[in-house]
């Protein structure tokens, strides 16, 4: 470069120099900020704009249902394995996820927690009880005296006689294990978050919940998990996280979880006992458990067949012949006050005849696994029990303990189930609560679904194919979870859906929404519209496509192809049979293709014959959170 270009460029760089000196930064706050016009279209965005995929329902070897009965695995392995570690599990194979999850939240039983590592370790406080040495002699005695102490320990926690009770050894417990979360956690990356499970059982019917803690160690430290020793009645559990709230500034929320397994007692129109629903009781449920559990090993908890006649999908992966433990069969009574779906609708007769509604909840779904192991995929699922991890003979055990053949739930009806799906704006334990405390979830029957729904009155069919899709949802309407009120004259709910599969998964099938309304005389209806299918085929007049999605599965050799199917759904409805002086709900459920279920990867990997009590295929699937209607009252 000669002498004059560089003395020109020289002048050009002190010009520029200059300019910026003399203009400096504007000083702003960050508020001021958020009102400027800005070029950046992100910055200040303040809307969930992250799915996070974890499980809420998870034992290791802490609760006795898992460490007396074989599981090894500890929180350390739970959380490694959660993240994406490869771990050894408890009957010595290798195992990882495809992918690790964003976050897991571990709620061992409260009932006898830590039990099994007690016994191990001869912990001095147990062997000062007879009752505490007769079980660790059992424990230490062989397979068939570790049964017996798993039986005896197993009908205490049914009636509730509690042989050892220690406050210094509980809180020691549960000390060291929300420690553990602490050393897992690493915000924006991998969220470890704490609870535990309450297991009332009155009368062998399923009333667990389990319960999720917002807060780090120094809050959850200073309580120790209430157990069903302490109350049988939920009413009491919500009474100690109102205690726990208002004397430790912290914040929890409850679960429930296998209302298919209550025989009619889990969304019942009645209190705990049969007594008189209330609206006080309707708003403190609604208060304390904003999301119930619809899916999980122990059978899916979305809709029934009985219920839903017209739904095509409603049998999926059912557990329905008796109540928990099998002392009870099934009767078509109980039915209405187990799925989601018929609770849904029957929240709304209820908040009409005691002015609340107990049951608006949202979705999520969860393995309950027992194995320390969150395998939700069917072709990597490891079971719910030490006994039932991956073995040519792993599919014949019966898993409810009855000798009544027409009440047994075998092993190989277990579901590789399932995943919760968090909208949130960043990976952290307050931005995963108040997601669920929001209802802004999903559950998934195990695979990674992403799927959003808005809701609104004004939206128009070209926003859902607007790249800037979320924002126009946010501020047009209500995500999942959400709610609209009164209907601007002449208008229905207009919704917006979008639904991407699995990228290491399959195909989706169809996006539809359920909707559930009550009517002048205080009936309940549904019905299923499909939005958007793959393929060529028609949604007909009446909002059905009636016609099959197919099938590529090779059952022979457990296989599949994505040559069906869409990789991506999106859709826009309106609701054609809007009456704006009725309640309703709506909810979206999207469908995968088929796919092998794990039994038939099982008979393809052992070289067995295939379990004939259960099909071939699953179509996996997710159910999104509901977006109520309420007129004006």
């Amino acid at each position: 470069m000669n002498q004059s270009k560089t003395i020109a460029c020289g002048i050009v760089v002190l010009s520029l120099v200059h300019s910026w000196a003399l203009a400096s930064p504007p000083k702003v706050s960050g508020d001021d900020f958020a009102e400027q016009r800005v070029y950046s279209p992100y910055a200040g965005r303040n809307y969930p704009d992250e799915v996070l995929f974890g499980d809420m329902h998870f034992h290791t070897e802490l609760s006795f249902d898992a460490g007396l009965i074989g599981t090894r695995l500890d929180v350390d392995a739970g959380y490694r394995m959660a993240r994406g570690e490869k771990v050894i599990s408890n009957t010595g194979q290798p195992v990882q996820l495809v992918r690790g999850l964003d976050y897991l939240v571990i709620t061992d039983h409260a009932e006898f927690m830590g039990l099994a590592n007690m016994i191990r370790d001869s912990d001095s406080q147990l062997l000062s009880l007879p009752w505490g040495q007769w079980i660790h002699e059992r424990f230490n005695a062989g397979p068939e005296g570790r049964l017996e102490a798993f039986q005896d320990v197993a009908a205490r926690g049914m009636t509730g006689d509690n042989p050892f009770s220690s406050d210094d050894a509980a809180r020691s417990i549960w000390r060291n294990f929300v420690e553990k979360a602490e050393t897992y956690n690493e915000p924006g990356s991998f969220t470890a978050m704490t609870g535990f499970e309450w297991s009332s059982t009155p009368a062998g019917n399923n009333l667990h919940r389990v319960v999720v803690i917002r807060d780090g160690v120094e809050k959850s430290s200073e309580i120790v998990p209430w157990s069903m020793f302490n109350s049988v009645d939920p009413e009491g559990l919500w009474d100690y996280l109102a205690t726990y709230e208002n004397k430790v500034g912290g914040q929890a929320l409850a679960i429930p979880h296998n209302g298919n397994l209550s025989n009619g007692l889990m969304f019942s129109d009645k209190r705990f006992g049969g007594k008189r629903m209330t609206r006080e009781y309707a708003e403190k449920r609604a208060r304390w458990e904003p999301v119930i559990e619809a899916s999980q090993i122990k059978g899916d908890g979305e809709a029934h067949p009985r219920l839903s006649p017209d739904d095509e999908f409603a049998d999926f992966e059912k557990w329905d012949v008796s109540n928990l433990l099998g002392t009870t069969p099934k009767e078509e009574w109980m039915l209405k006050y187990e799925y989601g779906r018929s609770a849904l609708k029957t929240g709304l007769q209820l908040k009409r005849k005691v002015g609340a509604n107990p049951y608006k909840f949202g979705m999520t779904g969860s393995t309950d696994t027992h194995t320390a192991l969150a395998t939700t995929r069917e072709e990597n699922y490891f079971g719910k029990y030490r006994a039932t991890e991956p073995s040519a003979n792993r599919h014949n055990k019966p898993v409810i303990p009855t000798d009544d053949p027409d009440l047994q739930v075998l092993t190989s009806q277990e579901s590789a189930s399932g995943l919760t799906g968090v909208w949130a704006r960043h990976n952290t334990r307050g931005e995963i609560f108040d997601a669920i405390k929001r209802k802004e979830v999903y559950a998934t029957t195990g695979t990674r679904i992403r799927v959003r729904v808005f809701g609104g009155w004004n939206y128009e069919e070209g926003d859902v194919s607007r790249h800037d899709f979320a924002d126009r949802g946010y501020q047009g309407g209500v995500p999942m979870g959400g709610e609209l009120f009164t209907a601007p004259g002449g208008k229905a709910p207009r919704f917006m859906l979008r639904a991407l599969r699995d990228p290491d998964g399959a195909n989706l099938d169809r996006l539809q929404v359920i909707k559930g309304w009550i009517d002048r005389k205080g009936n309940t209806h549904e019905r299923i519209y499909d939005v958007a299918v793959s393929g060529e085929r028609k949604i007909a007049s009446d909002g059905r496509a009636r016609e099959s999605v197919g099938s590529t599965v090779d059952i022979e050799n457990a296989s599949y192809t994505n040559t069906i199917g869409a990789p991506l759904l999106s859709g826009f409805w309106e609701d054609p049979d809007f009456d704006p002086g009725q309640s309703a709900f709506y909810y979206v459920r999207v469908l995968e293709i088929p796919t092998p279920r794990w039994t038939t990867y099982d008979a393809a990997f052992y070289g067995i014959e295939r379990p004939d009590n259960v099909p071939a295929t699953v179509q996996d699937r997710a159910y999104t959170s509901p977006i109520w209607y309420t007129p004006d009252s």
